[in-house]
């Protein structure tokens, strides 16, 4: 069996780092990825975008947090997990994430503006 993601595309914001109790890097992060559809009517190109929940854990989520920024393109593999709770209200709510694995830059580095 295989539970295999792999991705590429921008991140649409920056990574969000936390420490468990036990020490352990915690990285939230969301990817954004781009679909060609074909052309419409008038010959114009038609893209969907696709935003991916990832989580890293580990150094994977230390190097996420001292390197990853909001707009760079990356290279993601890792595999889905599906989690599950009852919310305050009773009902079950499900999230899917990208377990990271492995991430590679691609492309420029992004330019900042200046402050």
């Amino acid at each position: 069996m295989v539970n295999k993601v792999i991705l590429i595309g921008n991140l649409a914001a920056d990574p969000d780092v936390k420490a468990t109790p036990s020490g352990t890097y915690v990285a939230k992060m969301r990817l954004a990825t781009n679909s060609y559809l074909g052309k419409d009517e008038s010959g114009h190109r038609k893209e969907a975008s696709e935003f991916h929940n990832l989580v890293a854990f580990g150094k994977t989520a230390e190097f996420a947090g001292q390197y990853l920024k909001k707009g760079r393109s990356l290279y993601v593999e890792g595999r889905l997990h599906t989690s599950s709770w009852d919310d305050t209200a009773g009902q079950k709510r499900y999230r899917t994430e990208v377990v990271v694995e492995e991430v590679k830059f691609v492309g420029q580095k992004p330019v900042e503006a200046a402050a």
